[in-house]
């Protein structure tokens, strides 16, 4: 669904060069939930620009579907660190905004985003501003928005880093209900190895800058998973304390590419 070959990207300034990729080859099936870990710095966000069309790589080429990407799509949703919701448009309206930009909002269109809305928690808030909304409750609504033109590839970058950790939870339960429903393939970029064992199919470790693929690793764990006590609580420990080891390794001491389940 997407792939990603030999792709690197250099970002020119007249103060120098910053070379944030190099040779990234990534392949994501479709339907899959790929979540991509890294230190601060390692091209994390850079790889999921790419993929959204918002920026053009400098070495190689990302397909989605097998059609190059040539900028932004209306299948491909971006869900970004803030909500970043218009202040002056109701949460019903902020969640319309995609469709509405296209010039095609139909009844039916009401109806899904009233539904997606009500499935996120947030009934009885439709006609609510976001200033009148919490943060975790701001996300929901921007996730109902990236979800309501039905997108085949969603992109997530932090999209829960700046909440507290029960509202993280929640909302990462959340999600996992939303890809076991919609299976939309999905990059979701996080510093969280917690989130990325509780989501993901596999997990890409990215190497510090500049950014190359140094291991994929699958976490073949029955969903839904969470920390609370349940089934799964031993294997979920168990690859978190296996991720962080790995974060922590230098560069050098990581294999190229290991994709054997833990």
């Amino acid at each position: 669904m997407i792939e990603l070959d030999g792709v690197g990207r250099v970002f020119r300034s007249r103060s120098g060069e910053v070379e944030a990729l190099r040779a990234i080859d990534l392949t994501v099936a479709d339907g899959e939930f790929l979540a991509v870990i890294g230190r601060s710095g390692c091209g994390k966000s850079t790889l999921l620009r790419l993929v959204a069309g918002l920026l053009t790589p400098t070495a190689g080429r990302v397909t989605v579907g097998g059609t190059p990407i040539a900028g932004p799509r209306p299948d491909i949703a971006l869900m970004f660190q803030r909500p970043a919701l218009l202040p002056w448009r109701s949460v019903l309206g902020n969640v319309l905004l995609p469709l509405e930009l296209r010039g095609r909002v139909r009844p039916e269109h009401r109806e899904r985003a009233q539904s997606l809305l009500d499935a996120a928690g947030l009934a009885g808030f439709h006609r609510r501003l976001p200033h009148e909304l919490s943060g975790g409750m701001q996300q929901r609504v921007a996730l109902c928005r990236a979800l309501i033109q039905r997108p085949s590839v969603l992109l997530m970058d932090e999209p829960f880093s700046a909440l507290d950790a029960l509202t993280r939870e929640e909302l990462a339960g959340q999600l996992q209900q939303v890809h076991m429903e919609m299976r939309p393939t999905t990059i979701f970029v996080t510093h969280s190895i917690q989130e990325a064992v509780l989501l993901a199919d596999r997990v890409a470790v990215l190497s510090s800058r500049p950014g190359r693929v140094q291991r994929i690793i699958t976490v073949d764990i029955p969903r839904p998973r969470s920390f609370g006590r349940n089934a799964h609580l031993t294997d979920v420990a168990a690859r978190v304390a296996e991720l962080t080891d790995l974060l922590h390794a230098t560069d050098a001491a990581l294999p190229l590419l290991d994709t054997k389940p833990i």
